[in-house]
């Protein structure tokens, strides 16, 4: 009997009684290997039961733990009284990995044992290679000045002025505080002293120069320590490397897939079913008698995407089996207000109006039985094909940015869509990659662009360093910084004003 979590995972069936005992394991963590072991949903009491069978906890007591874990949430999600596990969620890849379920994608660092005995001792004085080797592009925010200047005058045997010192510091690293003006040199009990020439030498306290000498050779075990428990930097430009390949192989491969988006009338028992190619940009409307032709070309589809999808494609008839569901609804039902308790209830016509700027993005339900009842066919499927439509610029919009938009009186702010996965192609890659290639973008802002032709209002951007180096803003012909939630479509444009496909 296959087991398709455990196949789409490309992982061995895991067993609760193995797992149990890992750092990681809690009721959600336990939950999800209790769904991999089954590899079909389950009811919170099944787990349980499940549960007090290996071990973990009496079914009672693991019962009302499930229940307090937020149980329905990525990778598992509710469908009725079962949860279920959604493999294709990155997440459900990152918890196989966290329990055990699968060796890592990049080798795992070796393991050197500490070492015991100081290189040399207090009583010998540091080198500069000493200095070189513990100081080399290290953070010593955390020395006090004075240990600095003594190891410095320790390891040149005799007085320098403060700009020497200060220079033979800043050659190795530049995270230190160190000043050629330090005051703190001329107090009475200063253990660096300043002599009438200005230049800085050891003091009489012997205790403090020990000290010096100490720190340093600890922190040369530490960074040898340190470093023969990582890879080197050759090795982890290669391992970033693989990673990256990894990444754009796995983008090109969800590029190929076939995306399809299902609008349904009424939702619950649909007398009337628009699909839309996502790929194509091509919509089909069906009523009634030729609904039956659904499944059919439902299947031929890789992704399928849909206001509560799994129910919807239920109500069709239609095995979702080891597809990938896009999830439609809202990743968010809620949002607190104020401290008050105050909580704004999300749809997905409030998330297409602040992603997409459309007003009415669906239409009235009341109207649609009128349609569907009096035989207005061609209305009926005006409307339907509409509301598709306003789905498809949220998905689109998802896609592009990771996260959609919502806009509600003083509140606007970003919300993870779980449709994208983080191998795709977003904004930031695009912004990237025109940087990179020294190219313009061309994007379309505002509100949603139009079904016919869907670049009719693009402009062309350029993409210039953050002012505080900290990322990439998009500027308009007019000097003007774009917001990057305003763009609606974007695609690298190439140097001789043809445009490369995204």
């Amino acid at each position: 009997m296959t087991n398709p979590y455990c196949d789409a995972l490309r992982i061995e069936v895991p067993v609760l009684e193995h797992v149990k005992g890992h750092p990681e394991a809690n009721s959600y963590s336990l939950l999800i290997v209790a769904l991999l072991e089954r590899g079909d949903a389950m009811t919170l009491a099944e787990v349980a039961e499940r549960f007090a069978t290996a071990g973990v906890a009496p079914s009672e007591l693991a019962l009302r733990s499930l229940q307090r874990c937020k149980p329905a949430r990525a990778p598992v999600y509710r469908d009725g009284d079962h949860y279920a596990l959604d493999p294709h969620d990155d997440d459900a890849d990152l918890w196989a990995f966290r329990l055990g379920l699968r060796p890592p994608k990049a080798p795992r660092l070796s393991v050197v044992p500490p070492m015991s005995e100081l290189i040399a001792g207090v009583e010998e004085p540091v080198t500069v290679g000493e200095l070189d080797e513990a100081w080399r592009d290290a953070s010593l925010h955390a020395w006090s000045l004075q240990r600095l200047a003594l190891a410095v005058l320790d390891a040149h045997g005799g007085a320098m002025t403060p700009e020497e010192v200060v220079a033979f510091v800043g050659a190795r690293t530049r995270w230190h505080v160190l000043t050629p003006d330090s005051d703190s040199f001329r107090r009475r009990n200063s253990t660096v002293r300043v002599r009438d020439d200005g230049r800085w030498e050891i003091g009489d306290d012997r205790d403090a120069l020990l000290g010096a000498r100490k720190s340093v050779r600890e922190r040369i075990l530490m960074t040898r320590r340190c470093a023969g428990s990582r890879q080197s930097p050759a090795e982890i430009a290669a391992i970033m490397k693989a990673a990256e390949r990894r990444r754009a192989a796995h983008a090109a491969h969800l590029a190929t897939l076939r995306r399809v988006l299902i609008r349904t009338f009424p939702p619950n028992a649909p007398r009337a079913v628009v699909l839309l190619d996502v790929g194509r940009r091509d919509i089909q409307s069906f009523l009634v008698d030729e609904i039956e032709d659904v499944r059919e070309r439902i299947a031929s589809f890789d992704i399928v995407g849909a206001v509560d999808v799994r129910p919807v494609l239920r109500a069709l008839g239609v095995d979702a089996g080891d597809r990938r569901l896009a999830e439609l609804g809202p990743p968010q039902k809620t949002k607190t207000l104020n401290k008050r308790g105050r909580t704004l209830k999300i749809t997905e016509a409030m998330l297409i109006q602040g992603s997409c700027g459309i007003a009415r993005p669906f239409g009235d339900g009341e109207k649609l039985e009128t349609y569907l009842r009096s035989g207005q066919s061609t209305q009926l499927r005006r409307r339907l094909e509409a509301d598709a439509k306003s789905l498809f610029a949220l998905y689109q919009y998802g896609r592009l940015h990771g996260a959609v938009r919502l806009r509600w009186g003083f509140l606007d702010e970003m919300i993870p869509a779980p449709w994208v996965h983080p191998d795709e192609l977003c904004l930031y890659g695009l912004k990237r990659q025109a940087q990179e290639g020294e190219k313009m973008l061309e994007v379309v802002l505002g509100s949603a662009p139009g079904w016919a032709e869907p670049w009719a209002r693009a402009q062309f951007c350029r993409v210039v360093p953050e002012s505080r180096g900290y990322g990439m803003v998009l500027v308009d012909d007019e000097g003007f910084a774009v917001d990057d939630r305003d763009v609606q479509l974007a695609r690298i444009a190439t140097r001789n004003g043809s445009l490369d496909p995204v």
